[in-house]
């Protein structure tokens, strides 16, 4: 693991999602979000990070979710990537925030004319009585929005995660790994080697 000159671990990591787009095989967009409740419960799913730069990660989701719930309750979140063929993965702590209305929309736009309908449709963690009733409620919605463009839900957003820790971590031989640690310390990054 090469990171000198690698001040910024935004840029960094562009490097390194720029190698995981080209030789990952499956999803290298994919990562683990972790968010914890106001009762300290901790939840992880799988997300899809939808855009990055140097303010930080989006991913895109309902807002009445659990990850959306947990985060009106408690801002901060962990990310993990894994990228397995790389032997590498990057985890991420910091704080989520809403993106404003003008970016939420324009992403909301770029999706799939079904990913839009089922935005509108899913009320995403509640309880389902049966899969036909989602079906029902994909045709009602359907039928709204014939002919026309499909505005975004009120409760439909993303999320950027802003960053104040990440680890970048490369498989080494006998279990000898690579860590590099940048941490956030008065709006400056540090950067520190790890013992595997």
């Amino acid at each position: 693991m090469n990171t000198d000159g690698s001040s910024n671990p935004l840029t960094f990591f562009e490097t390194w999602f720029e190698e995981a787009e080209a030789k990952e095989p499956d999803v290298p967009n994919a990562m683990s979000l972790s968010t914890v409740n106001a009762k300290g419960r901790v939840s992880s799913r799988m997300v899809l990070l939808k855009g990055f730069d140097q303010r930080g990660f989006v991913f895109y989701t309902n807002i009445g979710s659990r990850k959306g719930r947990d985060i009106v309750e408690n801002r901060s979140v962990a990310l993990l990537f894994h990228w397995k063929s790389l032997k590498r993965q990057v985890r991420v702590a910091g704080a989520a925030e809403q993106v404003d209305a003008e970016e939420a929309d324009t992403y909301f736009a770029s999706r799939s004319r079904g990913s839009q309908v089922g935005a509108w449709a899913s009320k995403q963690s509640g309880n389902l009585q049966s899969r036909y009733l989602l079906e029902e409620t994909i045709n009602e919605f359907e039928k709204k929005f014939a002919d026309k463009a499909i505005p975004r839900p009120p409760f439909w957003t993303g999320y950027r995660v802003i960053p104040h820790e990440i680890e970048f971590w490369e498989e080494g031989d006998f279990r000898l790994h690579n860590r590099i640690l940048y941490s956030m310390e008065d709006s400056v990054w540090s950067k520190s080697l790890l013992y595997p």
